[in-house]
């Protein structure tokens, strides 16, 4: 588990750390370039994470039928992806381009309106490359490729903070951009990332001799429709629960800028911790497929159990750290004193749901392993948007406790989600291995 899920869980830290760095540096710059970069990231996020999770059930099909020793279903899985791909990369432009309309109608403060609106349409070129990123990186990951994937998002965000090093402050001889300065350099990483792994896919299939193009890379209707079907579930499931966030940090905005920019440095540590149980998620669906294609029932159970016991380990321990170096994490973004007193009470917070959220986390990736996408939607529809949002919108609003209040009914919502999908996955780990068997 750990030799899979290492270099998957450096991707998904590769992955978020480009936001991550994004608000570092444009943090210089003061807290409404730190909540322009939280609104866009978010945003976009959002809308980048429901198309990337289309290509989810990539996951299910691939590892299933490399668990099989059937390399012809690996492709034409992959193929599915790219076909997919390019036709939700339309419209989901579109709505990005709707979004980025409708800022001015959100009550945010001027000052991260004016920065949030180039920055969040800058980045909105990068989906077309992520989408094709996602598709390679789940192919690859699914067959235990995973060294191309790390390769690409460690050397992605090399170039991601040259990139913003150079337009964000203006160095040898460029204009200082400042927050649209930072959207180039992601959007320059993206593009660089894709083209990686597309790279690393044409050299293993020419040096292992896959049989890549052997099959037919004709339009296939059918199994578009199948990853469509997987993938619909969950797309729809990490929209809402990233949407949540993204619901927040609009509320956030409301509020005043110091908490915006609190909320947003905070969000961007606990996503730092939570790309480990992701990571270990992804690599827990994969070991969990082999094992289902294989007809292996107690390999697939000990897969997801294993995986379960990494992922709450760390977060554990991450919650331990955001409880006892507060100030040393925040001061990698700032040192304004309102923000840090603010942004060690989130922390506090952070670290209740941390556990939950691993549990959740890697519950979703295991479950997908199994081939179930729709579980983990309806929880997080219920969970997130029917009990925490609300709840956390009172707290803030009504019983006046601020941007506290907001995330405080997120960690209420993450403690209905982990427990209930635990229990999910406890009963169809054993349905589906006696199925297998």
């Amino acid at each position: 588990m750990l030799a899979l899920a290492g270099p998957v869980v450096l991707a998904e830290i590769g992955w978020l750390a480009m936001g991550f760095v994004d608000t570092i540096i444009v943090g210089r710059l003061g807290a409404e370039a730190i909540g322009a970069v939280g609104i866009g990231t978010a945003l976009f996020g959002t809308l980048a994470i429901f198309g990337m999770g289309l290509l989810l059930g990539l996951d299910t099909l691939v590892s299933q039928a490399f668990g099989a020793h059937d390399r012809a279903a690996c492709h034409h899985a992959l193929i599915a992806g790219l076909y997919l791909s390019a036709l939700v990369a339309p419209p989901l432009l579109l709505l990005a381009a709707l979004a980025n309309w409708s800022f001015a109608h959100w009550g945010l403060p001027r000052g991260v309106l004016r920065l949030a609106v180039p920055y969040f349409r800058i980045l909105t070129w990068s989906l077309l490359p992520l989408l094709v990123y996602a598709a390679t990186r789940r192919y690859l990951q699914a067959m235990n490729l995973v060294a191309p994937v790390t390769f690409a998002l460690v050397s992605a965000n090399l170039v991601n903070a040259g990139a913003n090093w150079l337009l964000v402050f203006g160095h040898l001889g460029l204009p200082a951009l400042g927050t649209p300065g930072s959207a180039i350099a992601t959007l320059i990483s993206r593009i660089y990332m894709a083209a990686v792994l597309v790279a690393a896919v044409l050299w293993q299939n020419r040096h292992q001799r896959m049989g890549l193009f052997a099959v037919s890379w004709r339009h296939d209707a059918a199994a578009i429709g199948r990853l469509f079907h997987l993938g619909l579930p969950a797309a729809t499931q990490v929209a809402l629960e990233l949407g949540v966030f993204s619901a927040a940090t609009v509320l956030a905005g409301r509020v005043d800028e110091s908490s915006l920019a609190a909320h947003q440095i905070v969000l961007n540590l606990a996503g730092m911790t939570f790309m480990v149980p992701l990571g270990v998620g992804s690599a827990g669906a994969v070991r969990v497929g082999h094992a289902i294609g294989r007809k292996d029932r107690p390999g697939a159970r000990r897969a997801g159990w294993t995986a379960l016991l990494v992922g709450g380990s760390f977060m554990s321990c991450a919650a331990l750290a955001f409880l006892l170096v507060p100030t040393t994490l925040l001061h990698l973004f700032t040192y304004d004193r309102s923000i840090l007193a603010l942004g060690t009470s989130l922390l506090a917070v952070a670290a209740m749901f941390q556990l939950f959220d691993g549990v959740q986390g890697v519950s979703t990736g295991i479950l997908r392993g199994l081939g179930d996408t729709r579980t983990p939607m309806i929880a997080n529809l219920l969970g997130h948007w029917v009990f925490g949002l609300p709840l956390g919108y009172a707290l803030c609003f009504a019983w006046h406790w601020g941007v506290v209040g907001l995330w405080v009914g997120l960690c209420a919502g993450l403690t209905l989600v982990a427990p209930t999908l635990l229990v999910v996955w406890t009963r169809r780990s054993r349905v589906a291995g006696a199925a297998g068997a």
